[in-house]
């Protein structure tokens, strides 16, 4: 298999935490991205030629990507590619994931592997991708996608698949549709790369440019679409209340093992920082605490990334608060998200609902 990781028109409603950077290199977890997901699940099932097809404000994302040597991609062949959008030469807009792949067509072609993965970066699971492959070929399927089980409050923004009791995928409906099921598409395919250039070139032909949407839900009746049922823990971040919901549940300590340490590990980009530091007047309870941080205040049920530096008197509780922020003393912070190198000045009081946090952005002065 080959992977790519599709970031073209992908969801983005996080606000503020995407004003400077796109979706995939999203902080999560006190020292991950969200793409670190997707390319840990394909590094992880013995995939070592992956393409990211980027859209928009990628500048932090290369930086954390790099030369994918914290992944095992710097090969001298295959490894990891970052594949920029082409803008259309009329509007100067960039169109649909399909033509992105008609534009990067030589990338498919000159690869030796048979069968393509596509997955997007915003779902947060530890899949093996080698088991969706045995599936899919135990079945024939021309397409597979993995799907999950929904919670209630998922439904309005993920796309919804009727799957029969053998498995077949006979409707895919977007958030607008009727289709009443639990059964959510967690965005991840797995096609022949011959189906998949064969889609690219029939559907661009036709005037149209979005592969699940064009490609798959026009076609899905001459298909053979399979549904691959993940059972394990999984996260769809698009909004901020997601992020925020599924950063807190980090904090349980069944989800945090099943997610990183008991199938196969997370990779990220390796920082070389000190153990985090605790004086004499700090508490900490129930807190997931990066290395690099300086604590001197009171941390309860929250996520401190790298650097952190809360001050003396400071109490920080059920928030999430991202790299080199600097809390000063007799804050008080509840509910809240901040982004990075923002600076909280003495006596303070920020406090969001959980439904609603409060969000600092990025080098923010309060």
């Amino acid at each position: 298999m080959m992977g790519v990781i599709n970031l073209v028109n992908e969801p983005d409603e996080l606000e503020e935490l995407t004003y400077t950077r796109c979706v995939a290199s999203v902080p999560f977890g006190a020292r991950y991205r969200l793409i670190d997901f997707g390319l840990s699940n394909m590094v992880n099932s013995g995939i070592d030629n992956v393409a990211v097809f980027t859209q928009h404000k990628y500048r932090s994302l290369m930086d954390h990507l790099g030369s994918g040597k914290e992944w095992d991609l710097d090969r001298k062949r295959g490894g990891l590619f970052t594949l920029p959008a082409v803008l259309q030469e009329t509007t100067g807009m960039s169109r649909g994931d399909l033509f992105q792949f008609y534009s990067h067509r030589d990338y498919f072609y000159r690869a030796r592997e048979e069968y393509v993965v596509i997955s997007r970066s915003h779902i947060i699971c530890n899949l093996d991708f080698n088991d969706v492959l045995d599936y899919h070929l135990q079945n024939h399927a021309d397409i597979t996608v993995v799907y999950k089980k929904a919670e209630e409050e998922e439904f309005g923004r993920s796309r919804r698949l009727a799957v029969t009791d053998d498995g077949r995928v006979t409707m895919i409906q977007d958030q607008s549709g009727r289709l009443r099921t639990d059964n959510i598409s967690m965005e991840m395919y797995v096609i022949s790369k011959e189906l998949l250039l064969d889609m690219v070139e029939s559907c661009l032909a036709q005037g149209y440019d979005h592969l699940v949407r064009d490609g798959v839900m026009k076609n899905i009746e001459t298909l053979n679409v399979y549904g691959y049922l993940h059972d394990g823990h999984t996260g769809t971040v698009n909004t901020i209340q997601s992020y925020y919901k599924h950063s807190m549940q980090l904090l349980n300590p069944r989800i945090w093992r099943e997610l990183f340490f008991q199938k196969n590990l997370i990779y990220t980009k390796v920082k070389d920082e000190p153990p985090a530091k605790y004086t004499e007047s700090s508490h900490a309870r129930n807190a997931l605490i990066a290395n690099g941080c300086v604590i001197e205040g009171k941390v309860e049920n929250s996520i401190l990334f790298r650097g952190v530096k809360i001050r003396r008197g400071a109490y920080v509780k059920n928030s999430i608060i991202l790299q080199n922020c600097e809390i000063e003393e007799n804050v008080i912070i509840e509910n809240a998200i901040l982004d990075k190198d923002v600076f909280i000045s003495r006596g303070r009081v920020l406090t969001g609902d959980k439904q609603a946090p409060f969000i600092a952005s990025k080098t923010k002065v309060i």
